[in-house]
């Protein structure tokens, strides 16, 4: 029996006796590689199959224990999305404990029990280890998945799905998984609100009594304990796991394509575009080149000082960070490069990004940029080092990928030997700047024509399924104005919408179990007020009076620009579009796109202030399903969508009685409560003060 003790010794240079000379002209010397002493871990296993790492480290009076299943992939079909779910499901109940007894136990003893779909994570004070085994024992052998605590993950799943359909960094991740991967491949499918509608919580119980075996499974046990009495808690708590046959599927590897192809979806309200340029390779966990690859793309695109950034960002200025990636894994690894850039400059940047990829093949990298990867890298990993799970990981990493004993221990001195000539014939073998998928989500009438020249165009939808362009092409003569004149006509008409002096609306939410109210009151000419409150305290107000304007939040007043001022006016407006139309305010019909299944017109409005909206119009009822304003973050451009739905007919006007509105990184959906037309509002219903 071994166990890992860990010394990491930097060896440096020291001068003896008389001070030499020193040529300050020439960069100094690189030391000899950090040398990293691992001795085999403390291992050994269960008679039901279970492998056990154990890992002493007594600097602090805590104890780890990480579960870990291995699987490396599972096809999910028309229901995926269930694997994920029952992960979190799994903490969520026992046939002796609650949810939220789960909880209150852990809590008791400050300790630390998180489930995934294929493990489980535990920690504590050492004193509370007995406890807290008891308690991951307990999760382990007799989940329960209430179906209550199904629905939730389910909503939150569902909720997650809604904003990430308006995220144009999700849709780049969904296009580019089943590109590259094949929408039949367990890596190329898409979770959808389809397929999480189709999934029943049997479904989740069904994957963890198929999964969940010791046979296939590793423990890793870190902290201040003795290797007798972690092999005695391991008997106890983890001995009487059952073991079963588990058959675990074979997978086809993905290759690259035989061009490079343009994967593009069409977002017409963008103002920016992302893209990925990726494709998959032949790279496993261990392997021979997995070393120089990490160097390799270090040098590449995984740093600021990276030859990516430092061209996209610090010499064209097209993009806030430009990087890349490599992924290895059992079944396909993948590389991807990505930015998120102007419309503008797309063409250009992905010009760049193929640029460099073809660069670094034909040219070597310098001496210097070896020399700084190489320091990066070791500094990561012997920083790595201090963690004793990074020690347990890597324990079970040489068992589960069949590493060599030495693997990691051998690890720097093998960054440290690389050469110039290993970078180069590296970047020959996974760089493949003319067999790469270049996905680009952006704005198509900008940017589609630049992008043909890089290859094959085809068009995708946010869940990387291939789309007609010509099946969303815009009608022979269409106008902003005549989608704007028919959405008018589908509320109810112009006259019916100039009669509307005023105009009362309430909404109601639920937000993690608070009740939230929306009040909005509307009066002409150009006077608001918009109250939102949470379990009944005012947390916002915005009243517009015609010729002021003021905002609070929670009692504060907020500055407000005049740019934002003139913005708030507009937003006043009964019905916007009626203004829009009799002053001939800026509008472009920009393209058709596809709301939640419903194609609608994408129309371009510029405000009195200069800013620019974007409403879509539905091609079949005319209505107004959803309004989008990009803006402008430190962080760059960000996009906010109010949907509109549920349209029902009040006093000859229709009104959409759902409003789905941003929250933080979710979304809100909040009904119409009451709803008041003509009624009389006093003037000093809408005073700022």
């Amino acid at each position: 029996m071994k166990k890992y003790i860990i010394t990491i010794l930097f060896i440096s240079s020291v001068a003896f006796g008389v001070q030499a000379q020193v040529d300050r002209t020439k960069a100094p010397e690189a030391g000899p590689a950090p040398e990293i002493k691992l001795e085999e871990a403390e291992t050994f296993e269960l008679k039901n199959g279970l492998k056990v790492f154990v890992v002493e480290n007594d600097k602090l009076p805590r104890i780890a224990f990480n579960l870990v299943l291995d699987i490396e992939a599972v096809k999910e079909g028309d229901k995926a999305g269930y694997v994920q779910m029952a992960g979190q499901l799994l903490r969520s109940g026992t046939s002796t404990r609650t949810k939220s007894e789960i909880d209150q136990e852990v809590d008791f003893i400050g300790a630390t029990l998180n489930t995934n779909s294929f493990g489980m994570y535990a920690a504590s004070l050492t004193k509370h280890q007995d406890k807290l085994l008891e308690i991951m024992a307990d999760v382990l052998y007799n989940p329960v998945f209430p179906e209550e605590e199904f629905e939730k993950v389910k909503k939150q799943t569902l909720s997650a799905l809604a904003s990430e359909k308006d995220d144009p960094s999700s849709i780049a991740s969904n296009v580019r998984q089943a590109v590259v991967y094949g929408k039949d491949h367990p890596y190329g499918e898409q979770v959808t609100e389809e397929t999480v509608n189709n999934i029943s919580v049997e479904d989740c119980r069904e994957y963890y009594k198929k999964y969940f075996s010791p046979g296939i499974s590793y423990l890793a046990i870190v902290g201040d304990i003795k290797v007798k009495d972690a092999k005695k808690l391991a008997k106890k708590y983890f001995e009487t796991w059952e073991p079963k046959e588990v058959d675990l599927e074979n997978f086809s590897t993905p290759a690259a394509p035989e061009q490079t192809k343009v994967a593009l979806h069409d977002r017409s309200s963008s103002v920016q575009s992302e893209i990925r340029i990726s494709y998959p390779v032949n790279l496993k966990q261990g392997d021979p080149d997995a070393i120089k690859v990490n160097v390799l793309n270090q040098i590449f695109g995984g740093s600021f000082s990276a030859r990516l950034m430092q061209n996209l960002r610090e010499d064209k200025a097209f993009t806030y960070g430009a990087r890349s990636s490599f992924r290895a894994d059992q079944i396909v690894g993948i590389f991807t490069a990505s930015a998120s850039v102007r419309n503008e400059v797309t063409d250009s940047s992905v010009h760049e990004f193929l640029y460099e990829m073809r660069r670094i093949i034909e040219e070597d990298v310098t001496e210097s940029e070896l020399m700084a990867a190489k320091a990066s890298i070791m500094g990561s990993f012997a920083r790595s080092m201090e963690n004793p799970q990074t020690i347990a990981r890597f324990a079970i990493n040489t068992a589960r990928y069949n590493l060599p004993d030495n693997y990691y221990n051998d690890y720097l001195k093998k960054v440290d030997a690389l050469t110039i000539e290993d970078i180069r014939e590296t970047a020959k073998k996974y760089i493949k700047p003319e067999n790469a998928y270049v996905v680009v989500v952006g704005k198509g009438s900008d940017v589609a024509e630049g992008l043909k020249k890089f290859g094959p165009l085809t068009y995708y939808d946010i869940y990387g399924n291939e789309v007609d362009p010509s099946k969303m092409a815009l009608p022979e003569g269409l106008t902003a104005t005549k989608v704007l004149n028919d959405y008018i006509e589908a509320l109810g008409g112009r006259e019916k919408l100039e009669d509307t002096e005023t105009l009362s609306i309430t909404y109601s939410a639920s937000a993690n179990g608070m009740q939230i109210q929306i009040k909005s009151i509307k009066k002409v000419p150009g006077k608001s007020m918009m109250t939102i409150s949470m379990a009944g305290n005012p947390l916002m107000v915005q009243m517009v009076n015609g010729e002021e304007v003021i905002m609070k939040q929670q009692g504060n007043t907020i500055p407000l620009s005049e740019e934002m001022k003139q913005g708030f006016y507009y937003d006043a407006l009964t019905f916007p579009e009626l203004f829009v139309l009799d002053e001939n305010l800026e509008t472009e019909l920009i393209g058709m796109e596809s709301i939640d299944g419903q194609n609608a017109y994408a129309v371009e409005i510029t405000k009195p202030n200069g800013q620019k909206v974007t409403n879509y119009y539905a091609v079949d009822s005319g209505l107004k399903i959803r309004n989008s304003v990009t803006l402008q973050t430190p962080q760059g451009s960000m996009t906010q969508n109010t949907d509109f739905k549920n349209y029902q007919e009040v006093e000859g006007v229709a009104y959409p009685h759902t409003l789905v509105v941003p929250m933080g990184p979710g979304k809100l959906s909040a009904e119409i409560e009451a709803i008041e037309i003509n009624k009389d509002i006093p003037d000093e219903t809408f005073s700022v003060q």
